[in-house]
């Protein structure tokens, strides 16, 4: 990964939907060359997914840490994170909790729903969710 990608990356974090020939004026490319680092990059995996982040006037957002019993695999309890509705990403981390999960959603309810979902998930055996009031 070069300059180049990483720069498209940036261009793409801040907006999911800009076209190849916008991406590729940006930094000097044409549309096809930008078409084929953006497949490179997906197919290596340092592009995981696209993505959709509602804003905060339409929808809600919160963090969870979570703790999890030691005897299970912190991995293992990321991958059942990953697909309950709602969650958009799962991080690993360090400190005082285990796991750092984001959840966007439509509303407060749907947030609750996906807490209430993360509670039930064999291992875990604390969480701490803050809602998002606003973000830059």
């Amino acid at each position: 990964m070069d300059e180049t990608d990483r720069e498209i990356i940036k261009i793409l974090k801040r907006n999911g939907r800009a076209t190849y020939i916008d991406i590729g004026e940006k930094v000097g490319l044409s549309e096809g060359a930008v078409r084929k680092r953006v497949k490179a990059l997906v197919d290596s995996g340092v592009i995981k997914r696209f993505t959709i982040k509602v804003g905060l006037v339409e929808g809600a957002e919160a963090i969870t840490l979570l703790s999890v019993n030691p005897s299970f695999p912190t991995s293992d309890i990321s991958e059942v994170l990953q697909k309950i509705p709602n969650v958009e990403t799962v991080y690993e981390v360090t400190g005082q909790y285990d796991i750092a999960v984001i959840i966007s959603a439509l509303n407060i309810t749907e947030v609750n729903h996906c807490v209430e979902q993360i509670r039930r998930v064999n291992g875990v055996v604390n969480t701490n969710t803050m809602i998002v009031l606003r973000s830059w």
